[in-house]
């Protein structure tokens, strides 16, 4: 039972439901690392351009993001999520259990609605992290679909270049 369940949380698991208007994209992940070492990672806002794809040109732009996170913390960035769009963003931290999880929310960007809960679970001297983001489109049923057609398929393939990266510093 152990190796079925070993095999199983090395998938990394990705999958991306909708209703009532949102579109819910759940990750799980075994991290190779202590879950001290894997919180000390991403509780570092700093952390997020080492697992964000390079041609987005991700950049924070706030002045608070040389602190560990906390509940309350505001992180402002650009980014390019396509080549020809750059887009600010601005996050609040607004929920962290130290070791445990933390939750960061738009207050402002592109999306008319962004939850993005990390959650972390000691498994022995690894991590399971899972990511649950619940986030809706802008501009009502043109939005939806462009959505559907361009930014969910966007979402993904910056969710999977992000799992390989984390396994590469996690070795």
């Amino acid at each position: 039972m152990q190796n079925i369940r070993e095999n199983f949380l090395k998938i990394k698991m990705i999958r991306l439901s909708r209703y009532s208007g949102l579109s819910v994209l759940e990750t799980e992940q075994l991290v190779n690392a202590s879950l001290e070492e894997v919180w000390n990672f991403f509780s570092s806002p700093q952390n997020l351009g080492l697992i964000t794809p390079t041609e987005m040109k991700f950049i924070i732009t706030g002045t608070d993001h040389d602190k560990k996170s906390y509940a309350g913390q505001i992180i402002s960035y650009s980014l390019n999520p396509f080549n020809w769009l750059k887009v600010n963003w601005v996050t609040e931290i607004t929920h962290l259990t130290e070791l445990h999880s933390f939750t960061d929310e738009q207050r402002f960007g592109p999306y008319k609605f962004w939850h993005h809960r990390h959650q972390f679970t000691s498994d022995g001297n690894r991590t399971i992290m899972k990511d649950i983001v619940t986030f809706k489109f802008p501009f009502g049923i043109i939005g939806r679909y462009l959505g559907r057609l361009i930014i969910e398929p966007r979402v993904l393939e910056i969710f999977r270049y992000r799992s390989e990266k984390i396994n590469e510093i996690f070795r």
